[in-house]
């Protein structure tokens, strides 16, 4: 659990503070999505006292595992993603504040959520893959293939059966 102690006595007015974790993936209750992460998961930021709320702000550091979506090759990427959150001690203070205890302010749903969303609705081994022949399955980047690609529009169907029975 990554959990910051700002309690109001030992926190004043304008001060700032740096706070640091490392958390396996496991312990950020992600469900499935936990399985494509790999290794532990590092947060570098600071917490700062602004009179109305506690604002953290900081980064998230972690290595992703993937498959390409067009080629089916495995890889990992190193990944960093920035966030931003305000506290409040109770409802109202502050437009648009998370609450917390008035002790402590706990961040693994934070940082679940920072990497959750940032999730890629696609992922490419690299911007130029090539991807895999669709009729033989070799994966063109690694070789290119002998296969008869070429896929008449179905639009010109009708005129294709015209020159065919000439």
């Amino acid at each position: 659990m990554m959990k910051l102690d700002v309690a109001a006595a030992t926190f004043p007015l304008g001060e700032s503070r740096t706070f640091s974790f490392a958390v396996m993936p496991e312990s950020l209750d992600m469900g499935d999505a936990q399985e494509h992460f790999c290794g532990e998961i590092r947060v570098d930021g600071t917490v700062m006292n602004t009179g109305s709320s506690l604002r953290t702000m900081g980064t998230v550091r972690a290595c992703r595992r993937f498959v390409c979506d067009r080629c089916l090759a495995e890889g990992e990427r190193e990944i960093t993603l920035d966030f931003s959150e305000d506290y409040a001690k109770t409802p109202g203070e502050t437009d648009e504040a998370a609450l917390y205890d008035g002790e402590a302010i706990v961040l693994d749903d934070l940082v679940r959520d920072t990497l959750l969303v940032a999730e890629p609705l696609r992922e490419l081994c690299k911007s130029d893959c090539k991807g895999l022949c669709p009729v033989c399955g070799q994966n063109l980047n690694e070789r290119q293939c002998d296969c008869d690609t070429f896929v008449p529009d179905p639009r010109l169907a009708a005129l294709e059966s015209l020159l065919k029975n000439d």
